[in-house]
């Protein structure tokens, strides 16, 4: 062993010595050349892609637009003004030799140990070259076997035994402590298997245990000098207990003076005579309860980092306190490994417990327009980290009436002049929360796999005129359960979730259908249905997978998924309270002065929504969504509340038509009579530039997207003649024809997929993004195929998908 490591010492004063001769010799000659590099190129690379070599050489061309070869337009443009775009990429020879270094040190972490790089430089065009990487890759080595020795013996022997079988890399046991592999040698597999052992040291124990004490030694196979058998030797060091706690914790403009203590020392807190030291100042106005209930870990019991770094993860899960410093010793410095204890120490500090935030925005949906708020959050209510939360919101937007005769002139034919007009919306809500998990799930909140959660009710009231109903109110209840797993994966259950919703057609749209069909006409009649007073209640889980940066959405995915059922609780009422034994099929009225009975529905409902961003070069990216939403109602329920259907069309769902006003199916938009639709298909895809960087501190983002979709009429959709006056207007035949051009059907639906195509700008600040679009409808489901020219703008905060 000794031997060993003075061999590699010895080994790597002469690379050492080596790499500065290289160095010095290459210091003799020009580094930087007048000559540009136009393109670069890899030869021999059989088993790591071009993309994969890019990202670890220095020697680069000038940008490519799209990743298009030589296709260099900022070059271009520098070679033109001198001044704007991008200068020359230079050959820079001692680049080069670096570059080369860093391709053989890959080759090897990947099992090509014996893998050789050189390189062509070839100028075809005076002071324009090409350089050539020439890679002879050799033969891939494996690792045919992998021991352990030197793991500390425990009280159950199955904890070795569990944790060497959990191993990615072992697969057949030939012995207690050697696996067979059959893999070809990866350092980085290699290295999370030296974090694996490490952590698994100091999470039983051994908390002294760093790199140096997981040694790997590799050797060649006597019967095949390409198969290697490996071994890690172990030196766990000795073990550990947690020693006493002590957390401090100051209020927002304190010093470091406490004036109030507590000392705890017995079960359930501590064990073998072990002290949790408290101390807290005046201004603080937190329960010393809450800074005990996130400790996961019992003074004097045996050391587990993973409990210790799950704790200090609880404290920052709180929100409404900062952690200053925390260590494994009393006053935050490095542990002291001779002593058999480890103390733990937590200075923390909360965050002001009033805060008033005033918002201002712009918006545009069929206008633009513009809204205020202000929200007021104490994030302390009760000394346990509750959060209270209440706002008002306010907005407006005009809508020109050019806007307003396109929407009624698809429903009224009459040569009736419109005026803009301002739509107002106002809504107030107030939230509490808990930075834990209660009843049912209190149980869960102890979980690793749960530990992050979080119990949120909210209670809202909005009010709204729009250009197509008008929301008269919309009282929203919702106890929502939140769990963040870890950072790719989260959960959200939303137990109960209590809507009442009163809205009403637009007086424009309202007599648009009139002048159009008639005041008793079924179109009209049946619009009022679909806006009858209503109730709904939901109990809905959605599961969220991400590895994206949400605001950039330049590279990796996101997923949401949900499953929820809905109308259950007006059922129950209906059947077992209202009328006991007698099914209405509505509520009667709750809101004072209204003589509207509550309508209801029961439905299943589920969505499926994925996202990809594919980068393309350090400034292009090739992002795609696909979405797929299914809403079927079932007992004695045919339709959807309103505000549980699907819709298309928008800013953020297909550009190129406005929100709301796209399908269902292929039914002419002067013909629809029910808004929305249960199942709907969509997909996106968006080509992203950056064009110009850091022009008035943002990077801006030309884009080209494309989007398709629609909404369509479930198998169990019926129009209602109920409210008809003379049911006799519309035949059984014409109703049935209505329902069929928007019902979905696998023979038909791809006809009546709408598509929209354009070009949009994006202007990237660091935490914000503005986006415009100018969208084309492509495919028209009342005009066909490229026969609709007229640009569709479009704006937005973030990108749309």
């Amino acid at each position: 062993m000794r031997s060993l490591i003075i061999s590699l010492l010895i080994s790597g004063f002469l690379l050492l010595c080596s790499e500065e001769g290289i160095s010095q010799n290459l210091a003799l000659e020009s580094d930087t050349t007048n000559k540009v590099v136009r393109i670069v190129r890899f030869v021999g690379n059989d088993n790591v892609k071009d993309n994969t070599l890019k990202t670890l050489i220095r020697t680069q061309t000038n940008r490519e637009f799209l990743g298009i070869p030589r296709f260099t337009p900022w070059y271009f443009i520098w070679q033109l003004t001198k001044s704007l775009g991008e200068p020359p990429s230079y050959l820079n020879r001692a680049t080069v030799a670096n570059d080369i270094e860093r391709i053989k040190q890959y080759y090897k972490t990947v099992g090509f140990l014996e893998a050789s790089v050189d390189t062509n430089i070839v100028e075809f065009k005076k002071d324009r070259v090409e350089v050539s990487f020439l890679i002879d890759e050799g033969p891939a080595f494996s690792i045919n076997t992998l021991a352990y020795t030197g793991l500390p013996e425990f009280d159950n022997p199955k904890k070795i035994t569990r944790f060497l079988h959990d191993s990615p890399l072992t697969k057949d046991q030939l012995n207690d402590s050697t696996f067979i592999v059959n893999q070809r040698y990866s350092e980085n597999q290699l290295n999370v298997e030296r974090n694996r052992i490490i952590n698994f040291l100091k999470n039983n124990g051994f908390a002294s245990a760093q790199r140096d004490s997981v040694n790997l030694l590799v050797k060649r196979d006597t019967a095949n000098s390409k198969q290697l058998d490996a071994l890690f030797t172990i030196n766990a060091g000795k073990k550990y207990r947690f020693g006493d706690l002590y957390i401090s914790l100051s209020g927002p403009g304190d010093s470091l003076n406490y004036n109030q203590r507590d000392t705890l020392r017995s079960a359930p807190f501590t064990i073998n005579n072990k002290s949790i030291f408290l101390e807290k100042g005046a201004a603080a106005q937190t329960k010393f309860q809450l800074l005990t209930n996130q400790i996961l870990f019992k003074p004097g019991d045996v050391f587990d980092q993973s409990l210790y770094l799950r704790t200090v993860n609880e404290f920052q899960n709180l929100g409404m306190l900062n952690i200053r410093q925390f260590g494994l010793s009393e006053d935050g410095s490095l542990p002291d490994y001779s002593k058999d204890e480890i103390p733990v120490m937590f200075s923390l500090q909360t965050l002001p417990r009033h805060s008033v935030n005033l918002n201002l925005f712009g918006m545009k949906r069929y206008g633009f327009g513009s809204g205020a708020g202000i929200t007021y959050t104490n994030n302390n209510l009760f000394g346990k980290a509750e959060n209270f939360q209440i706002g008002v919101n306010g907005s407006f937007e005009y809508v020109r009436s050019q806007t307003v005769r396109d929407i009624a002139s698809d429903a009224d034919t009459s040569s009736k002049s419109y005026d803009g007009r301002f739509f107002q919306s106002f809504e107030t809500r107030a939230e509490y929360s808990l930075p834990r998990l209660i009843f049912p799930f209190a149980s869960l909140d102890k979980n690793i796999f749960f530990s992050n959660g979080r119990t949120r009710y909210s209670l809202s009231f909005t009010r709204s005129n729009q250009l197509l109903f008008d929301i008269n109110s919309d009282i929203r209840f919702n106890l929502r359960y939140e769990v963040q797993h870890n950072q790719r994966y989260s959960s959200f259950l939303d137990l109960i979730e209590l809507d009442l919703l009163d809205t009403d057609p637009s007086p424009e749209f309202q007599n648009a259908l009139e002048n159009r069909f008639g005041e008793n006409s079924f179109q009209l009649q049946q619009v009022l249905e679909d806006f009858r007073p209503q109730v709904s209640s939901i109990i809905r889980y959605t599961f969220r997978s991400q590895r994206t940066d949400l605001i950039k959405r330049d590279r990796g995915y996101f997923s949401e998924y949900s499953i929820a059922t809905g109308g259950n609780i007006p059922y129950l009422t209906d059947r077992f309270i209202i009328t006991p034994d007698t099914l209405e099929g509505n509520l009667p009225a709750i809101i004072p002065g209204s003589q509207n009975s509550l309508a209801y529905s029961r439905f299943a409902k589920g969505t499926a929504d994925y996202r990809r961003y594919i980068p393309l070069s350090d400034d292009a990216v090739f992002g795609y969504r696909g979405f797929l939403g299914l809403a079927l109602p079932y007992g004695e329920s045919t339709t959807i509340p309103l505000n549980q259907r699907f819709y298309a069309g928008g800013a953020n769902d297909i550009r190129g038509w406005d929100i709301y006003s796209l399908g269902p199916g292929g039914i002419p938009l002067d013909d629809v009579t029910i808004n929305g639709g249960q199942i709907k298909l969509m997909s996106q895809v968006e080509l992203r530039q950056q064009v110009i960087g850091n022009f008035l501190s943002a990077n801006w983002i030309a884009a080209f997207f494309a989007d398709a979709g629609n909404v369509w009429y479930g198998p169990r959709t019926e129009l209602s003649t109920s409210n008809l006056q003379d049911p006799q207007q519309i035949s059984e035949t014409q109703r049935q024809q209505l329902l069929e051009l928007g019902r979905f059907r696998f023979d038909e639906f791809y006809k009546q997929i709408a598509v929209g195509s354009g070009l949009g700008l994006r202007l990237d600040w660091e935490y914000v993004i503005i986006r415009f679009d100018f969208a084309f409808r492509i495919h028209n489901l009342q005009r066909g195929w490229f026969n609709d020219s007229k640009p569709y703008f479009s704006f937005g905060i973030g990108h749309s998908f």
